[in-house]
């Protein structure tokens, strides 16, 4: 009786899951294979073969885990300061690490298109010092993508990390260097391999955040193309919806497989813990 009253409860869940977002998924996927009332695979097969879209994925996929990275190596040494302080500047530290996702996402874009343009902050600063001689050329770039991915998604990993740190034991590190260890080596040895749970989780979300942000690459990209610029395109702009649900598709092929590749790490990296 108590399991059955339980899985009621999940049934709203469940419906609402079910009808905004395992349906229009199938069908997504299911419209890719069936083009003008015949059963096809050609706009995988076009995709596939167009240098065009290889260079646009290889973009995207670039400027995403270099952000990833980024972000974990910016992140994992804050989230552990944070962590170690006591619990009312923890929570301060914390609500500064939250603030900037309470500014619009397209409000921080441009922000930094003023700090990044070539007449904007940091240029007028470097001239000013002598250290260029002529304005660097970051805005539109992926470099100028990954400053702005940087920025919208290091709280996420900040705040997962910190709940998973907080957890640890401090006596474990203080029984390592008891017995010989070095503050350096315990960090690594114990800090690193039981956050690496949090560390993946965190990675999965600036991945799959930086994969599918729309505002920051359209804002701050120019030009260069990444999927979910490109899927807008061909959507709104070209109007091809069968090209854009190819591109969705792959879109969320890649993401899958990319949090399957990760979790295994997180496996093999720790896997007691995982």
């Amino acid at each position: 009786m108590k399991k059955s009253y339980l899985a009621l409860l999940l049934l709203p869940g469940l419906v609402f899951l079910a009808a905004f977002m395992v349906i229009p998924i199938l069908l997504t996927v299911g419209s890719t294979f069936y083009h003008e009332s015949r059963f096809t695979v050609e706009g995988y097969i076009l995709f596939f073969k167009d240098p065009y879209f290889l260079k646009i994925v290889w973009t995207t996929l670039r400027v995403s885990i270099i952000t990833t990275l980024l972000c974990m190596v910016l992140g994992f040494p804050t989230a552990y300061y944070i962590s170690r302080q006591s619990p009312r500047r923890k929570g301060l530290l914390l609500a500064l690490a939250i603030f900037p996702l309470l500014t619009s996402s397209v409000v921080r874009s441009f922000s930094w298109t003023i700090i990044l343009g070539k007449k904007g902050l940091l240029n007028n600063t470097l001239l000013s010092l002598g250290i260029i001689q002529e304005p660097l050329n970051i805005l539109y770039t992926p470099t100028a993508m990954i400053i702005g991915l940087i920025h919208l998604f290091l709280p996420l990993i900040i705040i997962t990390l910190v709940g998973v740190m907080e957890n640890i034991d401090s006596d474990l590190v203080k029984a390592a260097e008891s017995l010989g260890a070095s503050r350096f080596s315990a960090f690594c040895k114990i800090i690193i391999p039981l956050s690496v749970p949090g560390l993946i989780i965190g990675g999965i979300l600036v991945f799959v955040g930086s994969l599918t942000a729309y505002t920051t690459p359209a804002l701050l990209g120019g030009k260069q193309r990444v999927i979910s610029t490109f899927l807008y395109q061909n959507a709104i702009t070209l109007n091809d919806w069968y090209l854009a649900s190819v591109i969705a598709t792959i879109m969320m092929f890649i993401t899958f497989i990319i949090i399957a590749l990760m979790n295994k790490l997180a496996t093999k990296l720790n896997p007691k813990g995982s």
